[in-house]
């Protein structure tokens, strides 16, 4: 599958074009100038763009008015198609954000269930009763995604439900040509319908990838070959900032050996899981830090582990963003990308990474484990590749047993010896080939 070996981009459209907070009716192609990023894209060493929600909503959307509507805030069908057609030439994919477990009130079947009540086509699409009323004095109940009634559950086991949101999918193949979708609270969906989504979208493209969105529990409960290829490692987003934060390496070398580790216990090895730093729901990491030298190590930690590393926009060369502030402080608009020694650092990262099987696909096993150091081996074939981070204001000097005499970092191209120790600089990182 194609995403194993990628680098996704996250990119909030009606943020990130600066639309308005309210949809205004009013289309104006602002999504256009998302495709001007390609180059940028390119040469930071992502090859796969994520587009979170771009169809017609409220507000934020991920409360959709339409599934097969441009949100007309970003502009029209057309418009879309461009710069995912500007995406596909320049060899990049395209994966957007699936939305089904929730709509917004703006959705033509609840707006037509509040004005015909128990008389409307729709009213099975919704969980909801006309014996109670609504926080919005619906005359009806609803039930809403976690509590928040501007966003309406749907009623997934109505096959017309299903068969709508299909039908949009279908569209958004035929007309612009997607990649995969990352399927929005795929806490939420149930097994039987993400085993419908699987079994259609397989059906549409035989790579279609879909990426859910989890967030605790046993990840293979979404995760497996009829449902999710992939879904988000919320536990090792959070052991990455916290590892550093606490000088405590401990807890995401002790994650990673849980996931992905040698034992016949190990959770998830040989899956791929989305592996990120930051994205539109949490603090930039740039922001969440307190030492902000450790975001070379912690990028060095999410190239270098299993996974699918995602970057989101804007944080490659280390912009900052507090969830404290409201989501609008993590979805700004931004007009041209920056280039610094943090997105030198990340291309390099990047670029080693694809260029090395063991990195993309390999075991993982720790070999060096303080509260400040972590050394651990990727392994695939014959390849072999050790990854060493150092979070200290210090060099350090490992000392263990490396197998091999010698070994090339793939970061920077240069030999490295392991005879009479390996010494790190302060906040470092490196991957070393070792010679066979």
């Amino acid at each position: 599958m194609w995403a194993e070996n990628s680098v996704f981009y996250q990119i909030y459209p009606l943020g990130f074009c600066g639309a308005p907070k309210e949809n205004d009716g009013v289309t104006v192609n602002r999504i256009g100038k998302i495709a001007d990023w390609a180059d940028h894209i390119q040469r930071l060493g992502a090859d796969a763009v994520y587009l979170s929600p771009i169809f017609e909503s409220d507000r934020h959307g991920y409360d959709t008015r339409d599934y097969f509507t441009v949100d007309c805030r970003l502009g029209t069908n057309e418009d879309l198609k461009t710069v995912c057609d500007a995406f596909h030439k320049a060899g990049l994919r395209v994966m957007l954000d699936g939305v089904f477990n929730h709509v917004g009130r703006g959705f033509h079947a609840f707006q037509d269930v509040c004005r015909k009540k128990w008389d409307s086509p729709y009213k099975d699409w919704f969980r909801l009763s006309f014996d109670g009323n609504s926080n919005y004095n619906d005359g009806f109940w609803y039930e809403g995604w976690e509590g928040h009634y501007e966003l309406v559950k749907l009623n997934l086991q109505n096959p017309a439900v299903v068969q709508h949101q299909f039908d949009a999918i279908r569209s958004w193949v035929e007309q612009f040509d997607i990649d995969g979708l990352r399927l929005d609270v795929a806490y939420c969906l149930s097994e039987d319908y993400l085993r419908q989504l699987r079994a259609f979208t397989n059906g549409l493209k035989p790579d279609f990838v879909l990426m859910g969105e989890t967030l605790h529990g046993d990840y293979n409960r979404w995760m497996n070959d009829q449902m999710c290829h992939s879904v988000t490692n919320y536990e090792c987003y959070k052991g990455l900032w916290s590892s550093f934060n606490s000088m405590n390496l401990f807890e995401i070398g002790h994650s990673l050996q849980r996931q992905f580790g040698p034992e016949q216990w190990t959770l998830y090895r040989g899956k791929h899981l989305l592996s990120f730093l930051d994205n539109h729901d949490v603090t930039r990491i740039a922001s969440m830090l307190n030492d902000p030298r450790h975001i070379v190590p912690a990028y060095g930690i999410l190239f270098g582990m299993p996974g699918v590393p995602a970057l989101y926009y804007g944080s490659e060369w280390g912009i900052q963003g507090r969830k404290d502030q409201g989501d609008d402080a993590l979805r700004p608009a931004l007009e041209k990308p920056e280039w610094n020694d943090l997105t030198d650092h990340i291309a390099a990262l990047a670029k080693a990474r694809k260029e090395s099987p063991a990195l993309c696909s390999g075991s993982y096993r720790n070999v060096v484990l303080t509260n400040r150091q972590i050394i651990f081996e990727r392994c695939w074939e014959n390849e072999r590749v050790l990854v060493a981070v150092n979070a200290d204001s210090v060099p350090y000097t490992a000392h263990f047993d490396a197998r091999a005499g010698r070994a090339t970092d793939l970061i920077t191209g240069k030999l490295h010896d392991f005879g009479g120790g390996s010494e790190l600089p302060p906040y470092s990182v490196a991957f070393w080939k070792c010679e066979r």
